[in-house]
Protein backbone atom coordinates (compact mmCIF):
# COMPACT_ATOMS: atom_id res chain seq x y z
CA UNK A 1 0.00 0.00 0.00
CA UNK A 2 0.99 3.74 -0.85
CA UNK A 3 -0.58 6.39 1.20
CA UNK A 4 -0.17 10.36 -0.16
CA UNK A 5 -0.62 12.79 2.33
CA UNK A 6 -3.67 14.63 0.41
CA UNK A 7 -4.24 17.08 3.40
CA UNK A 8 -2.04 19.65 1.58
CA UNK A 9 -4.38 19.94 -1.17
CA UNK A 10 -5.62 23.50 -1.09
CA UNK A 11 -5.36 27.02 -2.90
CA UNK A 12 -1.32 27.35 -2.49
CA UNK A 13 1.70 26.54 -3.87
CA UNK A 14 2.23 23.12 -2.06
CA UNK A 15 -1.50 22.74 -2.93
CA UNK A 16 -0.92 22.95 -6.36
CA UNK A 17 1.95 21.01 -6.03
CA UNK A 18 -0.08 18.36 -4.14
CA UNK A 19 -2.93 18.33 -6.73
CA UNK A 20 -0.83 17.55 -9.82
CA UNK A 21 1.27 15.07 -8.43
CA UNK A 22 -2.19 13.05 -7.08
CA UNK A 23 -4.03 13.55 -10.87
CA UNK A 24 -0.29 11.97 -11.55
CA UNK A 25 1.19 8.79 -9.42
CA UNK A 26 -0.17 6.12 -10.47
CA UNK A 27 -1.27 3.20 -7.27
CA UNK A 28 -1.48 5.82 -4.09
CA UNK A 29 -4.00 6.00 -2.17
CA UNK A 30 -5.12 9.24 -0.31
CA UNK A 31 -4.77 9.62 3.37
CA UNK A 32 -7.74 8.75 5.84
CA UNK A 33 -6.34 11.23 8.24
CA UNK A 34 -7.59 14.15 9.60
CA UNK A 35 -6.16 17.23 10.95
CA UNK A 36 -3.52 20.21 9.53
CA UNK A 37 -0.17 18.65 8.41
CA UNK A 38 1.49 21.19 9.44
CA UNK A 39 0.78 21.29 13.07
CA UNK A 40 3.56 20.85 15.62
CA UNK A 41 1.71 17.57 16.93
CA UNK A 42 1.24 16.03 13.05
CA UNK A 43 4.33 13.95 13.61
CA UNK A 44 3.41 12.26 16.00
CA UNK A 45 -0.53 11.65 15.03
CA UNK A 46 0.80 10.20 11.42
CA UNK A 47 3.33 7.53 12.76
CA UNK A 48 0.25 6.38 15.22
CA UNK A 49 -1.53 6.20 12.00
CA UNK A 50 0.36 4.98 9.58
CA UNK A 51 0.98 2.19 12.06
CA UNK A 52 -2.30 0.98 11.89
CA UNK A 53 -2.08 0.42 8.07
CA UNK A 54 -0.24 -2.59 5.60
CA UNK A 55 1.74 0.56 4.35
CA UNK A 56 5.17 0.26 2.57
CA UNK A 57 5.33 3.78 1.54
CA UNK A 58 4.10 7.12 2.79
CA UNK A 59 4.82 10.18 0.31
CA UNK A 60 4.15 13.51 1.92
CA UNK A 61 3.92 16.66 -1.12
CA UNK A 62 4.75 19.14 1.87
CA UNK A 63 7.09 19.41 4.90
CA UNK A 64 5.88 16.26 7.47
CA UNK A 65 7.06 13.20 8.08
CA UNK A 66 6.71 10.89 10.97
CA UNK A 67 9.08 11.02 13.40
CA UNK A 68 9.84 7.29 13.50
CA UNK A 69 8.89 5.52 9.71
CA UNK A 70 7.68 1.92 10.09
CA UNK A 71 7.90 2.09 6.47
CA UNK A 72 9.43 4.02 3.95
CA UNK A 73 8.73 7.66 3.81
CA UNK A 74 9.21 10.45 1.28
CA UNK A 75 8.37 13.85 1.69
CA UNK A 76 9.19 17.36 0.42
CA UNK A 77 11.05 20.46 1.67
CA UNK A 78 10.30 23.24 -0.52
CA UNK A 79 12.03 25.85 1.10
CA UNK A 80 13.58 26.99 4.42
CA UNK A 81 11.66 30.23 4.51
CA UNK A 82 10.63 30.11 8.35
CA UNK A 83 14.75 29.67 9.08
CA UNK A 84 15.78 31.87 6.46
CA UNK A 85 13.75 34.58 6.44
CA UNK A 86 13.36 36.62 10.58
CA UNK A 87 10.45 38.05 10.16
CA UNK A 88 8.58 34.09 9.28
CA UNK A 89 10.96 32.73 12.09
CA UNK A 90 10.06 32.07 15.46
CA UNK A 91 11.74 29.91 18.13
CA UNK A 92 8.58 27.25 17.86
CA UNK A 93 9.48 27.09 14.56
CA UNK A 94 13.22 26.72 14.22
CA UNK A 95 12.74 24.20 17.06
CA UNK A 96 10.23 22.09 14.90
CA UNK A 97 12.54 22.25 11.81
CA UNK A 98 15.80 21.57 14.01
CA UNK A 99 14.56 18.15 16.07
CA UNK A 100 11.51 16.84 13.37
CA UNK A 101 12.57 18.10 10.15
CA UNK A 102 16.60 17.95 10.12
CA UNK A 103 16.11 14.10 11.54
CA UNK A 104 13.58 13.58 8.85
CA UNK A 105 15.77 14.90 5.93
CA UNK A 106 18.32 12.60 7.10
CA UNK A 107 16.48 9.54 7.67
CA UNK A 108 14.01 10.01 4.79
CA UNK A 109 14.13 7.32 1.87
CA UNK A 110 14.18 10.36 -0.75
CA UNK A 111 14.02 13.93 0.07
CA UNK A 112 12.42 16.16 -2.80
CA UNK A 113 12.51 19.89 -3.03
CA UNK A 114 11.56 22.43 -6.09
CA UNK A 115 15.07 24.60 -7.01
CA UNK A 116 18.29 24.04 -6.78
CA UNK A 117 18.92 27.65 -4.36
CA UNK A 118 16.77 25.30 -2.01
CA UNK A 119 18.60 22.11 -3.06
CA UNK A 120 21.74 23.56 -1.81
CA UNK A 121 20.44 25.56 1.13
CA UNK A 122 19.07 22.16 2.18
CA UNK A 123 21.94 20.38 2.18
CA UNK A 124 23.46 22.67 4.06
CA UNK A 125 21.44 23.28 6.57
CA UNK A 126 20.95 19.42 7.31
CA UNK A 127 24.55 18.90 7.09
CA UNK A 128 23.47 15.92 4.06
CA UNK A 129 24.95 15.37 0.37
CA UNK A 130 23.02 17.47 -2.11
CA UNK A 131 22.70 14.44 -4.44
CA UNK A 132 20.66 13.06 -2.26
CA UNK A 133 17.91 15.77 -2.24
CA UNK A 134 16.23 15.41 -5.73
CA UNK A 135 15.06 19.31 -7.44
CA UNK A 136 11.50 18.23 -9.07
CA UNK A 137 10.66 21.49 -9.83
CA UNK A 138 7.11 22.77 -10.19
CA UNK A 139 4.69 22.94 -13.74
CA UNK A 140 2.46 24.99 -15.34
CA UNK A 141 -1.78 24.15 -14.64
CA UNK A 142 -3.83 24.15 -17.71
CA UNK A 143 -5.74 27.05 -17.75
CA UNK A 144 -2.22 29.22 -18.05
CA UNK A 145 -2.24 29.74 -21.38
CA UNK A 146 -1.62 32.76 -23.75
CA UNK A 147 -5.37 32.34 -25.17
CA UNK A 148 -7.93 33.01 -23.39
CA UNK A 149 -10.31 35.82 -21.75
CA UNK A 150 -8.27 38.97 -20.15
CA UNK A 151 -8.86 41.70 -17.27
CA UNK A 152 -9.22 45.17 -18.87
CA UNK A 153 -9.18 47.89 -16.53
CA UNK A 154 -10.08 51.24 -16.93
CA UNK A 155 -6.59 51.90 -16.63
CA UNK A 156 -3.34 49.32 -17.37
CA UNK A 157 -1.82 47.42 -14.13
CA UNK A 158 0.75 45.77 -12.87
CA UNK A 159 -0.30 42.05 -11.34
CA UNK A 160 0.85 40.99 -7.88
CA UNK A 161 0.03 37.48 -6.91
CA UNK A 162 0.03 35.67 -3.49
CA UNK A 163 0.11 36.66 0.32
CA UNK A 164 0.92 39.45 2.09
CA UNK A 165 3.28 38.28 4.55
CA UNK A 166 6.69 40.25 5.48
CA UNK A 167 8.83 38.53 3.23
CA UNK A 168 6.49 38.70 0.14
CA UNK A 169 7.59 42.51 0.66
CA UNK A 170 3.96 43.69 -0.21
CA UNK A 171 4.86 47.15 1.47
CA UNK A 172 7.69 47.82 -0.42
CA UNK A 173 6.12 47.17 -3.48
CA UNK A 174 3.25 49.93 -2.17
CA UNK A 175 6.22 52.23 -1.55
CA UNK A 176 7.78 51.59 -4.50
CA UNK A 177 4.46 52.35 -6.53
CA UNK A 178 3.71 55.46 -4.89
CA UNK A 179 6.96 57.15 -5.51
CA UNK A 180 7.39 55.26 -8.79
CA UNK A 181 5.23 58.32 -11.16
CA UNK A 182 3.07 56.12 -12.27
CA UNK A 183 -0.05 56.37 -9.41
CA UNK A 184 -2.49 58.26 -11.93
CA UNK A 185 -1.89 56.00 -15.03
CA UNK A 186 -1.75 52.89 -13.58
CA UNK A 187 -3.24 50.64 -11.14
CA UNK A 188 -1.48 48.10 -8.93
CA UNK A 189 -3.52 44.94 -8.52
CA UNK A 190 -3.52 42.08 -6.24
CA UNK A 191 -4.82 38.62 -5.45
CA UNK A 192 -5.98 38.07 -1.69
CA UNK A 193 -7.18 40.87 0.68
CA UNK A 194 -5.70 43.58 2.50
CA UNK A 195 -4.81 43.85 5.99
CA UNK A 196 -5.98 46.49 8.27
CA UNK A 197 -2.17 47.46 7.71
CA UNK A 198 -2.17 47.26 4.10
CA UNK A 199 -4.93 49.48 3.78
CA UNK A 200 -3.26 52.18 6.58
CA UNK A 201 -0.16 52.12 4.41
CA UNK A 202 -2.06 52.73 1.29
CA UNK A 203 -3.57 55.46 2.87
CA UNK A 204 -0.48 56.43 4.13
CA UNK A 205 0.95 56.79 0.67
CA UNK A 206 -1.89 58.23 -1.03
CA UNK A 207 -3.01 55.37 -2.82
CA UNK A 208 -6.57 55.00 -2.28
CA UNK A 209 -8.26 53.90 -5.22
CA UNK A 210 -5.46 52.64 -7.19
CA UNK A 211 -4.95 49.76 -5.14
CA UNK A 212 -7.06 47.05 -5.74
CA UNK A 213 -7.67 44.09 -3.94
CA UNK A 214 -8.89 40.60 -5.97
CA UNK A 215 -9.80 38.35 -3.32
CA UNK A 216 -9.22 34.16 -4.13
CA UNK A 217 -9.63 33.70 -7.47
CA UNK A 218 -10.22 31.05 -9.53
CA UNK A 219 -6.90 29.86 -12.02
CA UNK A 220 -9.53 30.95 -14.57
CA UNK A 221 -9.44 34.35 -13.22
CA UNK A 222 -6.35 34.37 -12.30
CA UNK A 223 -4.90 33.29 -16.23
CA UNK A 224 -7.05 36.11 -17.00
CA UNK A 225 -5.75 38.90 -14.80
CA UNK A 226 -2.21 37.51 -16.03
CA UNK A 227 -3.05 38.16 -19.33
CA UNK A 228 -4.38 41.76 -18.79
CA UNK A 229 -1.60 43.01 -16.92
CA UNK A 230 1.14 45.28 -18.29
CA UNK A 231 3.39 42.70 -16.11
CA UNK A 232 3.29 40.80 -12.82
CA UNK A 233 5.51 42.15 -10.16
CA UNK A 234 6.86 39.58 -7.55
CA UNK A 235 9.72 41.66 -5.69
CA UNK A 236 9.80 38.84 -2.65
CA UNK A 237 12.55 38.90 -0.16
CA UNK A 238 12.59 34.63 -0.38
CA UNK A 239 10.90 32.12 -2.52
CA UNK A 240 12.17 28.63 -2.47
CA UNK A 241 10.47 28.41 -6.57
CA UNK A 242 8.06 31.70 -7.41
CA UNK A 243 5.17 29.45 -8.90
CA UNK A 244 3.75 32.68 -10.26
CA UNK A 245 6.87 33.69 -12.34
CA UNK A 246 6.37 30.62 -14.80
CA UNK A 247 2.47 30.85 -14.66
CA UNK A 248 2.70 34.72 -15.75
CA UNK A 249 5.30 33.57 -18.80
CA UNK A 250 3.25 31.12 -19.97
CA UNK A 251 0.14 33.45 -20.32
CA UNK A 252 2.27 35.87 -21.98
CA UNK A 253 2.71 38.35 -19.35
CA UNK A 254 6.46 40.23 -18.88
CA UNK A 255 7.84 39.47 -15.14
CA UNK A 256 9.50 41.17 -13.00
CA UNK A 257 11.24 39.73 -10.15
CA UNK A 258 13.87 39.89 -7.44
CA UNK A 259 17.80 39.28 -7.52
CA UNK A 260 17.56 36.99 -4.60
CA UNK A 261 16.92 33.32 -3.39
CA UNK A 262 15.73 31.28 -6.35
CA UNK A 263 13.85 33.84 -8.61
CA UNK A 264 16.38 34.34 -10.55
CA UNK A 265 17.09 30.70 -11.10
CA UNK A 266 13.21 30.58 -11.82
CA UNK A 267 13.12 33.43 -14.18
CA UNK A 268 16.02 31.86 -16.38
CA UNK A 269 16.80 35.09 -18.05
CA UNK A 270 13.22 36.00 -19.13
CA UNK A 271 12.25 38.53 -16.74
CA UNK A 272 13.70 42.08 -15.37
CA UNK A 273 15.61 41.40 -12.32
CA UNK A 274 15.41 44.10 -9.31
CA UNK A 275 17.13 44.54 -6.07
CA UNK A 276 13.91 43.98 -3.60
CA UNK A 277 15.37 45.69 -0.56
CA UNK A 278 16.12 48.66 -2.62
CA UNK A 279 12.24 50.85 -3.36
CA UNK A 280 13.93 53.01 -6.07
CA UNK A 281 14.62 50.32 -7.74
CA UNK A 282 11.33 48.63 -7.99
CA UNK A 283 9.84 51.66 -8.87
CA UNK A 284 12.35 51.96 -11.91
CA UNK A 285 11.91 48.62 -12.74
CA UNK A 286 8.05 49.15 -12.95
CA UNK A 287 8.78 52.39 -14.53
CA UNK A 288 10.86 50.74 -17.62
CA UNK A 289 8.10 48.10 -18.09
CA UNK A 290 5.63 51.45 -18.27
CA UNK A 291 6.94 53.11 -20.81
CA UNK A 292 9.25 50.73 -22.63
CA UNK A 293 7.28 48.70 -25.12
CA UNK A 294 10.26 47.44 -26.72
CA UNK A 295 11.43 45.43 -23.07
CA UNK A 296 7.70 44.89 -22.21
CA UNK A 297 7.49 42.53 -26.05
CA UNK A 298 11.05 40.80 -25.61
CA UNK A 299 9.93 39.70 -22.27
CA UNK A 300 7.17 38.32 -22.89
CA UNK A 301 8.59 36.64 -25.55
CA UNK A 302 11.66 35.14 -23.75
CA UNK A 303 8.41 34.37 -21.26
CA UNK A 304 6.70 32.19 -23.20
CA UNK A 305 10.01 29.84 -24.09
CA UNK A 306 11.02 30.24 -20.65
CA UNK A 307 7.77 28.78 -19.44
CA UNK A 308 8.09 25.69 -22.09
CA UNK A 309 10.51 24.15 -19.25
CA UNK A 310 8.12 23.47 -16.77
CA UNK A 311 6.03 20.57 -17.03
CA UNK A 312 3.74 18.42 -14.13
CA UNK A 313 4.09 15.51 -16.46
CA UNK A 314 8.20 16.19 -15.96
CA UNK A 315 7.84 16.88 -12.08
CA UNK A 316 5.35 13.63 -11.50
CA UNK A 317 8.12 11.76 -13.98
CA UNK A 318 11.01 12.64 -11.41
CA UNK A 319 8.88 11.95 -8.24
CA UNK A 320 7.43 8.84 -10.29
CA UNK A 321 10.95 7.71 -11.03
CA UNK A 322 12.59 8.41 -7.37
CA UNK A 323 9.91 6.52 -5.57
CA UNK A 324 10.05 3.27 -7.80
CA UNK A 325 13.70 2.98 -6.58
CA UNK A 326 12.34 3.19 -2.77
CA UNK A 327 9.79 0.27 -4.19
CA UNK A 328 12.44 -1.37 -5.49
CA UNK A 329 14.15 -1.91 -2.60
CA UNK A 330 11.06 -1.95 0.01
CA UNK A 331 10.27 -5.50 -2.23
CA UNK A 332 12.66 -7.54 -0.15
CA UNK A 333 11.77 -6.29 3.04
CA UNK A 334 8.73 -5.82 5.00
CA UNK A 335 7.91 -2.73 7.41
CA UNK A 336 8.73 -3.21 10.56
CA UNK A 337 5.42 -3.43 12.39
CA UNK A 338 5.63 -2.14 16.22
Amino acid sequence: MKILDTRWLGRHGIGRFAAELRARLPGFQDIGLRGRPSSPADPWRLQAYLRTLPADLFFSPGYNAPVHATCAFAFCVHDLNHLQVPDNSTPLKRMYYEQLIKPAVRRAAVVFTVSEFSRAAIAEWAGVKADGIVNVGNGISAPFIPEGPRVTLAQPYFLYVGNHRPHKNFARLLQAFAVSGLRDDYLLVSTGEGSRELHAEIHRLGLHGRVRFRGLVSDEDLAALYRGATALVLVSLYEGFGLPIVEAMSCGAAVLTSTTASMPETAGGAALLVDPRRTDAIAEGLRRLAFDSGLQSQLRSRGLERARDFSWDETARKVQQALERIGHSTKERACAWH
